[in-house]
């Protein structure tokens, strides 16, 4: 009998060690899936790069887990965190830009301190809040009022996942068959672009706009790529490129593109000359596409972030891009002053010719734009004729999408804005026909909102405490006609950075006239 079970157990033995680290957890665990084969999704912070990474997440809220490599515990734990982790963190995220899943390893030298000021008495230890809430380092848990907490239930990766659900107020419905639904919780079972109630409801919530900023950075990255890509920067398109770049430079709602864009600016000879000095032709870049991509981060290192947020859809392939681009020009509607209103008008339309890769949107921008017989002379002027074409846009799309059935079904194109975001903007409505409703708008009031929703609301919120409820007093929006209201030491910066870019454009000139006149 003592050889049966002796044979029984020594074959059970090797059956487990011939497995892969993942089906052994699974076989002798709680019968959850937990992957060990697959990369971290954890992202690791360092008392060197704590405060940045907290401060430009994108992410309403993090998680912190402090812990030690040497803790048995802590290993045994990692496949649950990171279960967890993968559901929100990086590019192929089911819910990405909603929570950041953090760790700090407490037995580094390094992270004394760090871990000191966060009162770790215990690993792994897990705290949550809003990411730019851990900057300051400290948290003390006697401390009242503190919007970090440690959390208390989250030893599995089912139990994390529950806590997170409870504390968003994202429970699950208990149906009258005494089943539960799956309302707008979040679960493992979660598929990407198929999991509609989580996701944010932009025409009900004025503050969304708010985390846009980020889709606005991703969105100006990524037209950059595809300009370098498609190596569209030519002798014909660099002047309209640049017009462009030094709008961006100084109007551009994000702080860390228009520093970028200027670096881009102040190097751009360099990178693409002219004339007949070229290496090999007058529409050779000296750096080839990818060392260009790498050496100059146009809105940061970190971006592009490859997901959405404000801008994603339901679906794989509506909104993103086209989303963020809409944005970023409404917020340079309204940022630019009365006497810049035509010649950004000019720009954007020049860059749409030359840079937009989607020929039908060009075609269709350039016939609107064409119409336009009277310069704008306002801020008004500018983005209210931009607001009536983006909504002439939505009105031939919503047709469109409708007949051949590619639109989103969670975000369908519509008249904006909606009443819910802007009931005041509305005189009356009368339907002539299900695909064309026409307004009478109370443009005063229109005017108002854009200023407000895609100026004052939509900031770049890298140096500011909170994204959604304090703003940085530079960027405060009035509704006169100037739009934006800059204080004198920000506009001497634009002053300044308006005149270097200017000498710029003349040394670049110069230097394009000299080198023609020596050959």
């Amino acid at each position: 009998m003592r050889l049966v079970y002796g044979t029984f157990f020594l074959s059970f033995l090797l059956l487990i060690l011939r497995m892969p680290a993942g089906e052994a957890l699974r076989s002798v665990g709680d019968g959850t899936d937990l992957r060990t084969d697959l990369p971290d999704a954890t992202v690791e912070l360092n008392s060197s790069n704590f405060d940045s990474v907290l401060k430009e997440s994108p992410a309403s809220f993090a998680i912190v887990e402090f812990f030690a490599h040497w803790c048995p515990a802590c290993r045994n734990y990692k496949p649950h965190y990171e279960k967890v982790a993968r559901l929100f963190n990086g590019p192929d995220a089911v819910h990405p830009g909603i929570i950041l899943m953090t760790q700090v390893d407490c037995a580094m030298k390094i992270n004394a301190n760090l871990c000191d000021g966060f009162s770790v008495g215990y690993y792994p230890m897990l705290l949550w809040g809003p990411p730019v809430k851990f900057v300051a380092g400290k948290w003390d848990p006697k401390q009242e009022k503190s919007e970090i907490q440690s959390i208390d239930d989250g030893r599995t990766a089912d139990r994390l996942l529950n806590w997170i659900n409870k504390k968003m107020g994202r429970q699950d419905i208990l149906g009258l068959d005494g089943s539960y639904l799956n309302g707008s919780s979040f679960s493992f079972d979660d598929e990407r672009y198929e999991n509609e109630n989580t996701l944010p409801t932009n025409v009900s919530d004025p503050e969304q706009i708010a985390r846009a900023i980020y889709d606005v950075e991703e969105a100006t990255a990524l037209a950059f790529e595809i300009i370098i890509q498609h190596k569209m920067i030519k002798s014909s398109t660099q002047a309209p490129l640049i017009k462009f770049f030094q709008i961006l430079a100084t109007h551009h709602p994000s702080k860390r593109c228009r520093r970028g864009i200027a670096e881009i600016l102040l190097n751009f000879d360099d990178l693409w000359p002219s004339g007949p000095l070229s290496i090999s032709s007058e529409e050779a870049p000296i750096l080839q596409e990818q060392d260009i991509l790498k050496s100059y981060s146009i809105c940061g290192k970190e971006v592009p972030r490859h997901y959405w947020i404000f801008c994603r859809g339901s679906k794989n392939d509506t909104r993103g891009f086209s989303c963020g681009l809409w944005v970023l020009f409404h917020s340079l509607s309204v940022r630019v002053g009365d006497g810049e209103s035509q010649s950004v008008f000019t720009a954007i339309c020049d860059f749409i010719q030359n840079f937009f890769v989607c020929d039908d949107c060009r075609r269709h921008f350039h016939k609107m734009s064409s119409s336009v017989s009277v310069p704008f002379n306002t801020t008004r002027d500018l983005s209210m004729w931009l607001w009536r074409a983006h909504n002439r846009v939505n009105e031939r799309l919503n047709k469109e999408e409708k007949e051949l059935g590619t639109g989103d079904p969670r975000f369908p194109k519509i008249i904006w804005p909606p009443k819910q975001l802007c009931r005041s903007c509305y005189v009356s409505s009368s339907r002539k026909r299900r695909s064309n409703m026409k307004m009478d708008w109370n443009e005063d009031e229109v005017y108002k909102f854009l200023v407000g929703y895609y100026g004052r609301t939509l900031v770049s919120s890298h140096s500011d405490a909170t994204l959604s409820s304090k703003y940085d007093e530079s960027y405060d929006v009035t509704t006169s006609t100037n739009a934006v209201a800059v204080p004198v030491g920000a506009a001497l910066a634009i002053a300044v950075a308006s005149c270097t870019f200017a000498a710029l454009a003349c040394f670049w000139r110069a230097q394009q006239k000299n080198r023609n006149q020596n050959n």
